[in-house]
């Protein structure tokens, strides 16, 4: 290959790229480079040939059939191009089924499901000619003020590692290669602004933010990785060689392609000023080990006069050429014909319309309830308020193709079906007589409206209003990229909309369409709170159909916090995950202590915890057993999610008050109990060490279970022994479960549990 072909393979090309707004600086990003030119000897990459533009997807896919034939017949050496796309929430093209945002997967606290969406997601790509997908993201929440919260999955590192992990399994089971993003520490952001430096310490980096990416890679075999926009203590993620090469690839393994953020290797030019000119710039990522500049050719071209001057070893440009021609072999590109174009395809399928409407049920979190859900068949006046109540919009996050792009092109239809909460209630409660107001904006300070859903409410028998946020990029929006906030107080006038209608005495239901939590404290303590309470973190195409399903108890609600319910932004950041002096204490007056805690979340039903029993002792290592008996106390079947907590009660360097240990999903019929065993690795309790190596330590644990990492319904001790463990690769991450019918009591004592698990 000359130099001028190998740098093609290392480079994209966005093709419809225009003045949208839709990637950070994108405008003034813009390559002057015509397509014909950029392709004369190869490209490495088409950037979103279907998610830059609403255009019809079989007339897109000839197109595109076409240009693969074309660098086919008309370059040298031949080879097609590897085409990416946006897969946070769906496919993001025309036409394409809208799942809800990761948060909600978070909150589903069920992998398999998320595994199950992405092999439909997953399914799609491949059909339309697409290669890899830049999902999921794997940065741990620190702070909800960030706006690309809803792209994030949960505070807990397991959690979003578990959940991420199955994403990544789904994906590449349907032949799409997964992208890890954002490698590393982009949520640590100062303040919660986006790309705002990251002071985090080395500890915190290994043992919050590094641990999903690590699952990813050991566990779920990724084969992309996208590096984070962040400076971590000074030195940007696209130049740090410390993270791109010497612990991805030497010490975990890694051996597929790392793809530059978008503009993120210019940006050590232009943003974090570390390189003189584009040509340093491409220089410092590719020698870090970013292999392909995305989303275009802004600075890797620049890397053929840096050879030719001696001041770069072309061997550096050939590694990162052998890992992407070594993917696009993988792919089956080199060998692939492009004769046949696909003619029909369905990118909402049933399935995928089941796989959304199911995860934005279990994704849904019961906040509150005094008795007021779910709605009885015999209402009959109902008055649905708030500005979210009948906009679709609002049921999508910000990477969802109708909010990432659609935005920019008014009049365009959605192209799929997408129902309202107001259009769902109406189907769900066709006898009812439903009124509709939206009171207010979503943003802004015209409370003109306010008095007209006020009367609506008086004179109905049930008030339902659904506030929250509107996803956008950059300013447009309340929620996502570039989004952040200084406030966590409920945008615009929606507060003063929802307490208005609480005070007319009409029993009142919030429900909250957000993509980050909101500091409602007002709405879930005191006695002029609404009398229930429902948050859904952007449901998606099926999201107005299940929260009806849930208002009405068609469906017994199951969703649990993903994240802490914040107090106030000036407690931030805070997480669960916190030693002693980082919580409440006696020696601060400034509380910080959540509203509603990581993992909370009601239902139609009561489950009780009960009978914890662990091994007396496991060495540090090795694996222990943890069982206990969850029963279904109420009259209705529903699905809890059984959590098992721990406290390394002294270490040798802090550890957090509670850390989740394991969970699973267990649906229960009225009166029955089941006994979950947990298989546990003492590895989940590792942490860096004085010297930063990651140890088990013996020592006292004690582990709890309950409805949230505050409730410590049964409890129980284990004494991990023997030597300091250091951890190795081979060691395993992750604790399975298994359920099984729990014994019938004996004279109204519950049973004990055998010993063994089988």
């Amino acid at each position: 290959m000359t130099l001028d072909e190998k740098l093609g393979q290392l480079v994209g090309f966005w093709i419809d790229q225009g003045d949208e707004v839709v990637a950070p600086l994108a405008g003034e990003m813009k390559t002057s480079t015509r397509f014909e030119d950029a392709v004369v000897h190869g490209i490495g990459h088409f950037t979103r040939v279907y998610g830059t533009r609403p255009v019809d997807p079989i007339a897109r896919a000839e197109w595109l059939w076409n240009e693969q034939r074309r660098l086919q017949r008309e370059t040298r050496l031949g080879i097609p191009a590897l085409v990416h796309e946006e897969c946070l929430t769906g496919l993001a093209a025309w036409q394409a089924a809208t799942f809800p945002t990761p948060l909600a997967w978070g909150a589903a606290f069920d992998p398999d499901l998320v595994a199950e969406m992405g092999r439909l997601i997953g399914g799609s790509m491949r059909e339309l000619g697409i290669h890899q997908g830049l999902a999921p993201v794997l940065d741990v929440i620190r702070d909800p003020r960030w706006g690309r919260v809803d792209e994030c999955i949960a505070e807990d590192p397991y959690v979003v590692g578990t959940i991420g992990t199955a994403y990544v399994r789904g994906l590449q089971d349907a032949g799409v290669h997964a992208t890890l993003k954002h490698f590393v520490g982009y949520s640590g952001s100062r303040a919660g602004r986006n790309h705002a430096p990251v002071h985090a310490g080395p500890r915190e980096i290994a043992d919050v933010f590094l641990p999903p990416f690590e699952m990813a890679v050991r566990d779920g075999g990724v084969r992309a990785v996208m590096n984070s926009y962040a400076e971590i203590d000074g030195v940007p993620v696209a130049a740090s060689r410390e993270y791109l090469t010497e612990l991805l690839r030497d010490r975990w393994g890694f051996d597929g392609v790392v793809v530059a953020d978008y503009f993120a290797v210019a940006f050590l030019h232009t943003m974090h000023q570390i390189a003189a000119d584009p040509g340093e710039a491409a220089q410092l990522a590719l020698e870090a080990g970013i292999d392909v500049e995305l989303p275009t050719l802004d600075a890797y071209p620049a890397l053929a006069e840096r050879v030719r001057a001696g001041l770069l070893d072309e061997a550096v440009i050939d590694r990162a050429v052998t890992r992407v021609l070594t993917q696009k072999e993988d792919l089956g590109l080199l060998d692939a014909d492009f004769d046949s174009p696909p003619r029909r395809i369905d990118l909402d399928s049933p399935a995928h319309r089941r796989v959304a409407r199911r995860l934005a049920e279990e994704g849904t979190v019961l906040l509150t309830n005094d008795g007021m859900l779910p709605l009885g068949r015999d209402t009959r006046r109902i008055a649905v308020l708030g500005p979210n109540a009948d906009s679709a919009e609002a049921l999508m996050g910000c990477y969802s193709f109708a909010n990432h792009v659609l935005a920019h092109h008014p009049g365009t239809a959605m192209g799929f079906e997408i129902p309202t909460v107001l259009e769902a209630l109406r189907g769900a409660l066709p006898d009812a007589r439903i009124t509709q107001e939206a009171g207010c904006d979503v943003e802004g300070d015209d409370r003109s409206r306010i008095a007209a859903a006020v009367e609506l409410a008086a004179a109905s028998d049930v008030a339902v209003v659904v506030v929250g946020d509107r996803a956008g990029l950059f300013g447009r929006g309340t929620v996502g990229e570039g989004n952040d906030v200084e406030s966590l107080d409920l945008p615009g006038v929606q507060r003063e909309l929802v307490e208005a209608v609480v005070a007319t005495g009409t029993p009142t239901v919030m429900v909250l369409l957000t993509g980050r939590p909101y500091a409602i404290a007002w709405a879930v303590e005191g006695e002029h709170a609404p009398a229930a309470v429902v948050q859904s973190f952007f449901p998606g195409e099926e999201g107005g159909t299940a929260l009806a399903a849930i208002l009405t108890g068609a469906v017994n609600p199951s969703g649990r916090l993903p994240v802490s319910l914040p107090r106030a932004a000036g407690a931030q950041p805070y997480t669960y995950l916190h030693p002693h002096l980082g919580g409440p204490s006696e020696v601060t007056s400034a509380a910080n202590a959540p509203v509603l805690p990581f993992g909370h979340g009601l239902g139609y039903t009561a489950f009780h915890h009960e009978d914890l029993t662990v091994d007396a002792s496991v060495a540090a290592g090795a694996v222990f057993t943890a069982k206990v008996t969850v029963r279904n106390a109420g009259d209705r079947t529903g699905t809890d999610v059984v959590q098992l907590y721990a406290h390394d009660v002294a270490a040798s360097v802090t550890r957090p008050q509670a850390q989740l240990l394991a969970y699973q999903r267990v649906t229960l019929e009225p009166g029955d109990a089941a006994v979950v065993s947990f298989e546990v690795p003492t590895q989940r309790l590792a942490f860096s060490g004085r010297d930063l190596t990651r140890i088990v330590e013996p020592g006292r644990v004690d582990l709890w279970a309950g409805t949230s990492v505050v409730d410590r319904e049964t409890t129980a001790s284990i004494e991990i022994t023997g030597e300091v463990h250091p951890v190795g690769a081979s060691d395993p991450r992750i604790a399975t479960a298994r359920v099984r019918p729990a014994p019938a009591p004996t004279d109204g004592v519950t049973a004990s549990m055998p010993a063994a698990v089988s």
